[in-house]
């Protein structure tokens, strides 16, 4: 059982971990992330139950692609690399869309609120509907 912060028991928190769609949804070239992600998903229902004794509450936000600079700066893609995965995802995503960082965080800042305080040991797949397509 994770040793949980005297402060996150005292305040009855919440964790909120941050996941992918690739956490569940199978994808060439992405074993190693997707198997990580769903590792992430795994823990967050097992830390579920072992931390709502302490009535801490522990979900999850698997999103899906997010328009940031991650391609660019982080993945070291060209301009072009970048547009073309872009336009790949944005053809396979239901919605017709990447998702925006306020898409997802609107998801985490509620799922940390108190209007969720009977949610636990769920991940909440925000991602335009890729994951079901």
């Amino acid at each position: 059982m994770p040793r949980t912060p005297s402060n996150l028991k005292q305040s009855a928190g919440s964790i909120i971990n941050v996941s992918s769609t690739f956490g569940h949804k199978a994808a060439e070239v992405l074993s190693h992330y997707a198997a990580s992600k769903a590792a992430l998903e795994h823990m967050t229902r097992c830390w579920a139950l072992e931390l709502a004794r302490d009535g801490i509450r522990v979900n999850a936000v698997a999103a899906g692609p997010t328009d940031t600079e991650f391609l660019s700066q982080r993945m070291k893609l060209s301009t072009e690399q970048v547009e073309s995965v872009k336009a790949s995802e944005r053809a396979r995503i239901p919605l017709g869309r990447r998702g925006l960082p306020a898409d997802v965080a609107g998801w985490i800042v509620t799922l940390a609120s108190p209007e969720a305080a009977w949610v636990t040991g769920q991940v909440f797949t925000v991602d335009g509907g890729l994951s079901v397509s």
